[in-house]
């Protein structure tokens, strides 16, 4: 990112940028595995809730119901059927649980939203998941007054940020994405003509997992804080 000369609205992630979210699955995954540890071990209960997830996107979508739809679905294969119902509520619980969670804010989160925002910018949020669950987490934050729009994509493909540049009816060089997942949150941006800064979590779901080259190149900071510098002080 040269230049903020003609910079207008940042786009943030949600999900591991302005809050922990990935730990909250991998907990679950864990309770999952050892519930369904008679049928299969943790590596091979893991793998096959992996590869339900995956084919189970483009019905469910991303989010905790997707999450739990899948987790239900791995548990019958694996069990073949001889899941217990009581361990099958079991499974309902921990996505309960799951959405009974606090939200954490990251640190430096909302220093960083304030002061874009005194700094005139227009800051919006660009995540995937579910509607509701979204929604409520933004609430539950008390960083929602930040943002001037609210982006639930199903999405995050370069056609995706497409649709929402033109929503906004800026140019992808007024566009700058802020988002822990490479393969979601920087390269797309970065195909249309826009800005994008890596701020990486310390856990990324595999699906979300990139193998980039050198000829990509894009700046990467250790946390949201480090990304003021980047955007105040950027050449013009």
């Amino acid at each position: 990112m040269k230049s903020k000369k003609n910079l207008r609205v940042i786009g943030f992630d949600a999900d591991d940028t302005l809050w922990i979210n990935e730990s909250y699955y991998l907990e679950a995954e864990e309770k999952f595995c050892h519930l369904v540890s008679e049928f299969a071990n943790r590596e091979e209960a893991s793998r096959a809730l992996f590869e339900t997830e995956i084919s189970n996107l483009n019905c469910y979508g991303y989010g905790i119901k997707a999450f739990t739809l899948s987790l239900l679905e791995t548990a019958f294969k694996i069990s073949r059927g001889l899941i217990s119902a009581d361990k099958l509520q079991k499974i309902l619980s921990i996505a309960k649980e799951m959405i009974q969670k606090p939200v954490e804010l990251l640190a430096g989160v909302e220093e960083v939203l304030k002061t874009l925002h005194e700094k005139g910018f227009e800051l919006i949020v660009a995540t995937k998941g579910d509607l509701l669950d979204q929604e409520r987490k933004l609430e539950k934050s008390g960083i929602e007054k930040y943002f001037h729009h609210i982006e639930i994509m199903s999405e995050k493909k370069a056609e995706n940020y497409q649709k929402l540049l033109n929503h906004l009816d800026i140019e992808p060089t007024q566009f700058l994405m802020i988002g822990n997942s490479v393969k979601s949150d920087v390269l797309p941006v970065l195909e249309l003509g826009g800005h994008a800064i890596h701020v990486p979590f310390h856990t990324t779901w595999a699906h979300e997992q990139v193998n980039t080259t050198d000829l990509v190149s894009f700046p990467v900071v250790k946390n949201i804080t480090e990304t003021l510098n980047l955007v105040l002080n950027a050449e013009d």
